[in-house]
């Protein structure tokens, strides 16, 4: 699950929890919001130490040497539009 989940989690275990009214027979709503917070909020916290991991640089320990093209003398056909 990426961030944008994580968010959408926490935002609809918010909803959830404070914003509605709702009496469901055998669901407890703020319960179940609660929880959404607090698997959105895991997520989150997971991602950005995976995250943080992979933004470490490191050198490269090769160097790039630009290859040398050869370069032929124009005969007036090699760039397609004839003489």
């Amino acid at each position: 699950m990426g961030l944008g989940g994580c968010i959408i989690l926490i935002a609809a275990g918010a909803i959830l929890a404070f914003a509605t009214d709702w009496e469901m027979k055998g669901v407890n709503l703020d319960l179940v919001g609660i929880i959404l917070m607090i698997v959105g909020l895991i997520g989150v916290t997971t991602f950005s130490s995976i995250a943080r991991r992979r933004r470490v640089m490191v050198p490269p320990t090769t160097t790039v040497v630009e290859d040398e093209r050869h370069h032929h003398t124009r005969d007036g056909y090699s760039d397609g539009y004839g003489v």
